[in-house]
């Protein structure tokens, strides 16, 4: 079985000139999958809570959610692992 971890992604560059969008602590506001789930590329994984925007994160890439390395509440940091995906 391939297996895939999707990470967190690379905070959007106007994060760092400005910092609105990302004043206070970046969090996970609800996980959408659980292992089992099937997946499309593109499907959203997670919800983040930004302090000024909630922000959905999709899987590049479809497969089937094997593990999920978070939960609501989580503080995430660039490159964090999110979930692990078998692929087809």
């Amino acid at each position: 079985m391939n297996t895939r971890v999707v990470r967190m992604p690379k905070y959007p560059e106007c994060w760092q000139s400005c910092g609105s969008c990302a004043s206070g602590d970046v969090f996970i506001l609800e996980v959408l999958v659980a292992p089992g789930d099937r997946l499309e590329r593109d499907d959203n994984i997670l919800t983040l809570e930004t302090g000024k925007v909630a922000l959905d994160i999709p899987t590049p890439c479809a497969g089937r959610v094997v593990e999920v390395h978070v939960i609501a509440g989580d503080r995430v940091d660039e490159g964090a692992p999110l979930v692990t995906l078998a692929i087809d």
